[in-house]
């Protein structure tokens, strides 16, 4: 008889654990910067942490290759998140994007990945530390004014805020905007739509060439 009278109590405890567990995970997802960590990641010529460049045709990216003399319009960090990879990115807004769908976004889809040439220094507690920096954009507005805030953000700033902040790693030096090539009449043009007569030619700036160009890093993949 004691056994019936608890019976009933215990199996409605683990019905209803069940269904608040279900609720939770349906309500409350994974962080998406980290997932669950029953998948592993298969063997790949992508690494965490990675950077990618690629060519964007848009005319805004049109005036960036002309400002920055390079080919590089856009680019994105790489992120091994529940073993599948994704680029982290400066669009509008920011987001994760799936690795395959990020480069067929470019042109012929070609791309360049970088690496630390001592990557040793993005072990998983650093790499997790550069994650969980990179929330607080996610979401964020494109920064279509290259200020040098976190209100908004623009690619290449995002790359180098993560890795400075995060993981301590000065990819570049800053410039400022006056330092490009601001006279080419396409440039002029987006300048004009942008700030009117009120260029912010000290601004601090970095462009997704300056990322490419620097000499801690190594090209690991290159379709061009």
């Amino acid at each position: 008889m004691k056994i019936k009278k608890y019976l009933f109590p215990i199996i409605t405890f683990f019905l209803s654990f069940g269904c608040a567990l279900f609720v939770a995970i349906k309500v409350f997802p994974s962080n998406p910067f980290t997932g669950n960590k029953e998948e592993k990641t298969t063997v790949s010529k992508f690494k965490d942490g990675d950077l990618i460049f690629q060519t964007s045709e848009s005319k805004q990216c049109e005036a960036v290759r002309i400002a920055t003399n390079s080919k590089f319009s856009h680019c994105g960090i790489i992120y091994d998140i529940n073993g599948k990879w994704f680029v982290f990115e400066a669009v509008q807004p920011v987001k994760l994007t799936p690795l395959e769908d990020w480069i067929k976004h470019g042109k012929d889809s070609k791309y360049v990945t970088k690496r630390l040439k001592d990557d040793s220094v993005l072990n998983p507690q650093v790499l997790q530390k550069m994650k969980d920096y990179s929330q607080q954009f996610d979401g964020k507005e494109y920064d279509a004014y290259f200020e040098w805030t976190d209100n908004r953000i623009y690619c290449s700033e995002l790359i180098w805020k993560i890795y400075k902040n995060a993981a301590g790693i000065e990819l570049s030096k800053l410039k400022e905007l006056k330092d490009f090539n601001l006279q080419d009449p396409r440039v002029q043009k987006i300048l004009k739509e942008r700030y009117g007569n009120d260029i912010p030619l000290e601004e601090k700036v970095v462009a997704p060439s300056d990322l490419a160009d620097s000499n801690i890093l190594k090209t690991v993949i290159d379709t061009y």
